[in-house]
């Protein structure tokens, strides 16, 4: 898999950091009950088709990118730099 770097161009997903996925990252509350602090750190969605993922290009520009992709097919739609996601 490929992902287009806006700083550095094409470049083999190794030089990346996989976060998860970029629309939820829902942390617990301080206070919250330890058997959510437990599903938050370990238990993951595993979904199958179009994505929506943060990562980090480790070892590149150091740039945090959200990535559109497709799990399935390995196709990368979009890479866009985190500063430049509207909210």
């Amino acid at each position: 898999m490929r992902i287009n770097c806006p700083n550095c161009g094409e470049r083999d997903r190794r030089e990346f950091y996989y976060q998860g996925d970029a629309l939820a990252l829902h942390r617990p509350a301080a206070g919250a009950d330890p058997l959510a602090w437990d599903d938050y750190l370990h238990n993951r969605d595993n979904p199958a088709g179009d994505t929506t993922d943060l990562w980090f290009h480790e070892a590149g520009c150091g740039a945090w990118l959200v990535v559109e992709r497709n799990t399935v097919t390995h196709a990368v739609h979009n890479a866009t730099l985190v500063e430049k996601v509207r909210r």
